[in-house]
């Protein structure tokens, strides 16, 4: 299985291996060994999408004989289409009804070219345990999305808020944590939102308190709450409780407020740097990791240069940059179609490249102040023949910030130990071991 996009389809991925498996199914470890090969695509944006044909196109130039059935987002939302002009393809299977992935390997089996796209949400499918990295796992508390921000294809997708009963996700927390899971990743499209759909504006908060009174030695991680939804109580229980992550991933995506109205965003920079401030007020020690997008219908260079100040004023740690992509059948595409309101390419992929470029400067003034501090880091990887490890402290979200790379390669990937940063070194922190044996709180 070759798993696209963002840790939500991986988390889809995973449920749907644990499907087949209670079938009867293997796991193959590589391509080479799989009769089927299947690729959980990812269609949010345009260069993901064109990644999702790259790779399916790969795979059946590689393995001519094998099966291959594309499933995940685009297989979703453009199902027909693949399954009339990818004939490379034996299969196409949608994500709203993971259950029903054996009733299409079916067809298959039997000769058969699948398509099945299920229009009903199906319900939330057990997952094997199995570690993202060593140590860490995703959890995901709510599928779909009620935000409706106006450039966003995912509600399209993946449907209106469905937020999952709160003690099925304790039981899956619960069974990580008894494999020896470390490191627990909240994920979702909105993670402020939970319990929205059920009328509980204060659902992730209720859901954290109940995380708070499992015992054990875990941390948790918070990945994605849209900054108008983001619930202050998070902080007090971040205060209270080491194992909660004082990190937050807060797509603030724009600073004008024109182009934040234009995108359904309803708080101006004014508001979302007042959240910041109040956010590093109560938790100094605090990591804040953003998105911006450039190149939204309207975007004038006025609006831009708003932007970099507000990058400027709010001083990410982290911050990631996409250009606009036309998605269709949301309100944006329709703006983007005026040419009065159409950013060229070639001033959006300029504007991102400015915003990179002041944020690898803002990026190493924030990780300078951990040099010297002790934290305690999660090992993923050893370095082979060099005496090192990496491994990812509270500041790290996995996949996409930085890594701490440790003088010592002796420590078993899956183990948290305490270091003392010694120097950065571009985007990563060096490290030594302040003792030889696993942290335990």
């Amino acid at each position: 299985m070759e798993n696209l996009g963002c840790a939500k389809n991986l988390v889809d991925g995973e449920s749907l291996a644990g499907m087949l498996l209670q079938k009867g199914w293997q796991v193959a470890d590589t391509p080479e060994e799989a009769e089927y090969l299947l690729v959980n695509t990812c269609g949010f944006i345009a260069q993901a999408k064109e990644e999702s044909i790259d790779v399916t196109l790969e795979f059946r130039r590689r393995f001519p004989t094998k099966k291959i059935l594309l499933t995940g987002c685009l297989s979703q939302r453009y199902g027909q289409e693949l399954f009339r002009h990818l004939p490379e393809v034996d299969g196409v299977f949608g994500n709203r009804d993971l259950t029903k992935i054996g009733e299409i390997l079916e067809r298959i089996e039997g000769g058969e070219k699948g398509l099945l796209v299920p229009e009903r949400y199906g319900p939330t499918p057990p997952r094997p345990v199995r570690a993202a990295s060593p140590g860490s796992t995703y959890i995901k508390i709510a599928e779909g999305c009620r935000n409706r921000c106006s450039y966003c294809a995912i509600p399209l997708i993946r449907g209106d808020l469905r937020s999952r009963p709160e003690e099925e996700i304790l039981e899956e927390i619960r069974t990580f944590l008894q494999a020896g899971i470390r490191e627990l990743n909240l994920i979702a499209q909105d993670l402020g939102s939970f319990g929205r759909d059920r009328g509980d504006a204060e659902g992730l908060v209720s859901l954290l308190r109940r995380i708070q009174r499992l015992s054990g030695n875990f941390w948790v991680r918070f990945l994605y709450i849209h900054p108008e939804h983001f619930p202050l109580a998070l902080l007090d229980i971040c205060k209270e409780d080491k194992r909660f992550l004082p990190y937050f991933d807060l797509p603030f995506q724009h600073a004008s407020t024109k182009i934040l109205k234009a995108m359904g965003r309803r708080n101006g920079s004014r508001e979302n740097l007042h959240l910041v401030e109040r956010i590093r007020t109560t938790l100094p020690e605090a990591v804040i990791r953003s998105t911006v997008l450039l190149g939204f219908p309207g975007e004038t260079e006025e609006d831009f240069e708003e932007l970099l100040r507000f990058q400027s004023q709010a001083c990410f740690e982290w911050l990631g940059t996409f250009v606009y992509s036309r998605e269709e059948g949301t309100p944006a595409a329709e703006m983007d179609r005026k040419r009065t309101l159409h950013v060229k390419r070639s001033v959006a992929l300029s504007r991102k490249k400015r915003i990179e470029e002041a944020q690898q400067e803002i990026t190493a003034r924030r990780l300078d102040r951990f040099v010297g501090k002790r934290l305690p880091v999660l090992i993923e990887e050893k370095v082979e023949g060099e005496g090192l490890s990496l491994g990812r402290a509270y500041l790290h979200a996995p996949e996409v910030d930085g890594l701490v790379v440790i003088h010592d390669g002796s420590v078993p990937p899956g183990e948290v130990i305490p270091v003392r940063v010694i120097r950065r070194n571009g985007i990563d922190l060096e490290a030594v071991p302040v003792v030889k044996e696993a942290y335990h709180g």
